[in-house]
């Protein structure tokens, strides 16, 4: 049976006030050979425990073991799953570092779509940073997306850093560092508005 609690009401269990938990909202720089996990059954250090607060925090999506950057935590449960949405959109930058060089044939693929097992990739915006390094610009989260995509053009992916999460940068911090988000950003997150549909494509070198 549901029990509801309006607000003002005292809960107690066993005799001591429950209380409720501070939100919080923590921006991580990922390290790599971490887990974006709570728990890891291999032992492997997991992102929640780089986090030192009293509030419980949780990873919003995933970044894989060897990718480092932008990783949003927080116990917003409404928030995290307006930001996990699709139909939001979220904007994730990543700079990939791969084997070869891209050709311009490459970075179209990239841009307008590639065919993966799970379907046909949402279009994408790519520059080239160096000859062996691209950025990506994406609005979906599949697996390990980025690395598929560079794999299926013929240049895997070497290295993989997140530069940026729906805005919010990991510069000025190092890696396995983290800071709580400014009030004035967590408004930002909030009032994102649901993204239309588009087409990006590659930018000029």
């Amino acid at each position: 049976m549901n029990t509801f609690v309006a607000r003002g009401d005292r809960v107690e269990l066993d005799g001591e006030e429950v209380r409720a938990q501070r939100l919080a909202y923590v921006l991580l720089h990922k390290p790599r050979g971490t887990v974006t996990t709570a728990r890891d059954p291999q032992g492997r250090p997991t992102v929640v425990e780089l986090v030192d607060l009293p509030e419980r925090v949780v990873p919003v999506g995933r970044l894989d073991a060897d990718t480092t950057g932008a990783l949003l935590l927080t116990n917003d449960g409404p928030l995290a799953h307006q930001l996990a949405h699709p139909r939001y959109g979220v904007e994730k930058v990543y700079a990939a570092d791969v084997e070869g060089r891209p050709n311009e044939t490459a970075l179209r693929q990239l841009a307008s779509g590639i065919e993966l097992d799970d379907g046909v990739t949402a279009p994408a915006h790519v520059r080239r940073l160096a000859p062996s390094r691209l950025e990506l610009t994406l609005h979906e989260g599949r697996n390990r997306q980025v690395r598929r995509m560079c794999e299926a053009i013929g240049h895997p992916v070497v290295h993989l850093h997140r530069t940026r999460y729906a805005g919010l940068t990991v510069e000025g911090l190092e890696p396995g560092r983290w800071r709580e988000l400014e009030p004035s950003e967590v408004d930002v997150l909030r009032s994102r508005p649901e993204r239309p549909p588009g087409r990006s494509g590659p930018a000029p070198d």
